[in-house]
């Protein structure tokens, strides 16, 4: 007979101001789970951010006027926002833009855009320019958005 561990189930815990909700999908192949923030966003945060204590809120100004995202990173719906603010690059990334990628089979530059767990495609463009504009507009129309509501919400008392 097998050692049987049981699964951490943190269901119903309170770590800081959040309140566990529920399991969540994984975040780079670690367990996360979706959390409550007394402020009434969800998030969703890796078991050892909130074991260990690094992160306590969904990145509001929690309380006092303390600054925001001083305890980890704010995912919601499993966008993460300071990646999106960051505008980010991979390190696998070839064009040096995110989200534009060279298709050598096709001999063209492909444009997309990961947001909230789904790739969206901006387009197949011969010229690199091309899919650099298209990546700026899947930007403007997926990420700046959200970053706006994110914004008015998180300012929001």
């Amino acid at each position: 007979m097998g050692h049987v561990t049981k699964k951490l189930d943190l269901t119903g815990q309170r770590f800081g101001k959040l309140t566990v909700l529920g399991p969540a999908e994984n975040i780079g192949g670690k367990t996360a789970w979706r959390c409550r923030c007394s402020c009434g966003r969800e998030t969703v945060v890796k078991t050892y951010h909130l074991r260990c204590g690094h992160t306590k809120t969904c990145g509001c100004r929690n309380g006092a006027g303390g600054p925001r995202h001083a305890l980890g990173l704010s995912y919601i719906d499993g966008t993460c926002v300071e990646m999106l603010q960051a505008k980010t690059v991979r390190r696998n990334n070839t064009s040096g833009v995110p989200g534009v990628e060279w298709q050598s089979a096709k001999q063209r530059w492909r444009a997309t855009s990961c947001f909230k767990g789904k790739r969206h495609y901006l387009g197949s463009y011969s010229r690199f320019e091309d899919a650099v504009k298209a990546r700026k507009r899947g930007e403007e129309e997926y990420h700046d958005r959200f970053l706006r509501e994110f914004a008015q919400t998180a300012a929001q008392p």
